[in-house]
């Protein structure tokens, strides 16, 4: 295999079960994606989501690293928009010195949640800047950097690691593609979100333009002994795409939360559309065979496999049957 594979871990808590239980599953998997030799994983952000249990990635993050030996770990993403630049900094260098060479700071856009918990996590604080320009002030306080007339330049994220955090950008835009390669950060591509393989090329070429490195892609990816078997654990997955106004959309799981949202910000004429993720599923042999064209198409260096279960049982089957390490070495 010529590519590295790794995991985007939600935390989802299974039908009856609790989130105590799924955040023991993900320390679970995290465990055995070490043993098959997956390269990183991550924690996503989500606030305020009864299906999940990740609001704080950075924590699981944290406590995952406390207990493996050798996988990278870290986040896919912080959400920037809710946070100081500096208490980021703060935080992943803290991490880096705790676990020398094993931690990612990836880092998102998105909300994460509905207008409440934005709202909530916004309460008392300065309204935050542009986000391309809180990246730059990330950047900044984590390589010491800052211009010295910045308003913050003789404040110091400390302690200062030996091997600092490894930077993602995660995103599908060329936009983003050039500020992560204009900053010298690795760039994620978002293809569970967006899986136009026009819109992947243009976001790979954009980055390429700038950076030597290779992308990564983001994906939904399942596998399961029998195609079947794979179709019966997804299920019909959707994505409900909540028209807001001309240029305004936001990305929901399910109608309810697309109309909730649209209630918080007070907007009465709205539009919901329901479309179909991307998602590689089937038998190990068919994602794989899929995993292999998206690297050849548009020279993946790197997958993030996030698998849309909450069956353990499933999800460990998925992470076997995906295995970058030969069958030998994980029997």
């Amino acid at each position: 295999m010529s590519y590295l594979t790794s995991v985007l871990d939600k935390s989802p808590i299974r039908d009856g079960g609790t989130p105590e239980q799924a955040l023991r599953d993900s320390l679970r998997l995290a465990q055995h994606a070490e043993h098959l030799g997956y390269h990183r994983y991550w924690f996503a952000e989500h606030h305020a989501t009864p299906q999940l249990a990740s609001p704080a990635p950075e924590v699981l993050a944290a406590w995952v690293l406390a207990q493996t030996a050798r996988i990278r770990v870290g986040t896919g993403g912080v959400m920037l928009r809710h946070y100081a630049p500096y208490k980021v900094a703060e935080t992943f260098n803290l991490l880096a010195s705790l676990a020398p060479g094993r931690v990612d700071l990836g880092i998102g856009k998105a909300p994460g949640g509905l207008p409440a918990s934005t709202a909530a996590l916004a309460a008392g604080r300065t309204p935050a800047g542009a986000f391309e320009q809180q990246l730059h002030d990330l950047e900044g306080f984590l390589s010491s950097s800052l211009p010295a007339d910045h308003p913050h330049a003789a404040a110091q994220a400390r302690p200062l690691p030996r091997t600092p955090p490894e930077r993602f950008l995660l995103g599908s835009s060329p936009q983003s593609a050039r500020l992560a390669a204009e900053l010298g950060w690795r760039f994620v591509y978002a293809a569970h979100f967006d899986g136009d393989p026009r819109s992947i090329e243009a976001a790979f070429n954009a980055y390429r333009a700038v950076s030597s490195q290779a992308p990564l892609l983001a994906t939904v990816a399942f596998a399961a002994p029998t195609a079947e078997a794979a179709a019966r654990h997804l299920g019909a997955l959707r994505i409900y795409k909540l028209h807001l106004g001309p240029g305004q959309t936001v990305n929901l799981p399910n109608p309810d939360a697309a109309a909730e949202y649209a209630r918080q910000v007070g907007v009465a004429d709205y539009r919901i559309e329901e479309t179909h993720p991307s998602v590689l599923s089937g038998d190990a042999q068919h994602v794989r065979r899929a995993l292999d064209d998206l690297h050849q198409r548009f020279g993946v260096g790197e997958f993030i496999l996030d698998a849309p279960v909450a069956d353990l049982d499933a999800r460990l089957t998925s992470l076997e049957l995906l295995s970058p390490a030969p069958r030998a070495a994980v029997a």
